[in-house]
């Protein structure tokens, strides 16, 4: 059984940093990534990283967020600095198969930066 849970959330003031964790389960995974929704926005991508290590950040994270994996451990991780409100949202642990062709979610959680 898949299994992919997310830890590391919180509040933190503007400026601070968290660490997100997810451990994943069941069975080994090609690209994982990081995903966050805020309230009444749609779920967006934050950060993609390939089981060969290869990462992808997107605009709004850019020198600010990094994101990581320890395949031994079958765990993945989202190091974000200089947080703002507007990170405020759930983050979502994603993670891939391509055989089978699979996509996996984990049950998120809370980040809350305050001004």
């Amino acid at each position: 059984q898949v299994q992919l849970v997310e830890s590391g959330g919180g509040l933190v003031q503007a400026g601070g940093s968290l660490t997100l964790s997810c451990a994943a389960s069941g069975r080994t995974f090609d690209d994982m990534d990081w995903y966050r929704q805020a309230p009444g926005k749609q779920r967006e991508l934050v950060a993609t990283i390939t089981r060969g290590g290869t990462t992808n950040v997107v605009d709004f994270a850019m020198g600010r967020f990094t994101i990581s994996r320890d395949n031994a451990k079958n765990m993945l991780y989202l190091q974000m600095n200089k947080l703002k409100p507007e990170d405020t949202a759930v983050y979502y642990c994603h993670a891939e198969t391509m055989v089978p062709l699979m996509g996996y979610w984990g049950q998120g959680t809370q980040v809350t930066v305050t001004s």
